[in-house]
């Protein structure tokens, strides 16, 4: 299903987001990452990235939202993006859940040319339990996610 928000922001729900679990989880931690990409077909590294973490037992996944596609921001010069957010639980720590999805990242393609470069896959922490987090590797809640449309909507029609 293909939903137009605007002239520039556009819902898409795919097999699997959005998603929600038929079951509860007694994981530790409540973790909400953002998820976004605009380079090869992101819908099916999204799917792949979906399966790897629902086949981890190091994670639960309890919810996912629709994507969105929408205009990227900071370099201007590259393709829309697509973006959705899952909110899943762990028993990791913060900085061992952040590895794991650095190496997530680079298993599905992700290479690092500059910042806001175009991307296969790009995976931010945007909430880790109830923790803040302020340092060199990990800024907990994700920095400036409040002004951020990318993370925004999916949020909001997650738990719609």
């Amino acid at each position: 299903m293909k939903k137009n928000l605007s002239d520039d922001l556009t819902l898409f729900h795919t097999s699997n987001f959005p998603y929600k679990a038929k079951y509860e989880s007694n994981k530790k931690y409540h973790v909400t990452i953002g998820i976004g990409g605009n380079v090869g077909n992101v819908k099916k590294t999204f799917d792949k990235l979906f399966l790897c973490l629902l086949k981890d037992s190091r994670f639960d996944i309890l919810i996912t939202s629709p994507l969105l596609l929408n205009p990227p921001f900071g370099f201007l010069e590259q393709n829309s993006f697509l973006n959705g957010i899952i909110a899943l639980k762990t028993d990791l720590a913060p900085n061992a859940f952040l590895n794991s999805m650095l190496r997530l990242e680079k298993r599905l393609g992700r290479k690092r040319s500059f910042q806001d470069a175009p991307r296969t896959l790009d995976i931010d922490i945007i909430f880790f339990a109830n923790k803040k987090i302020n340092s060199e590797k990990l800024i907990i809640p994700h920095k400036d996610w409040a002004n951020r449309e990318s993370v925004i909507i999916p949020l909001k029609r997650m738990y719609k």
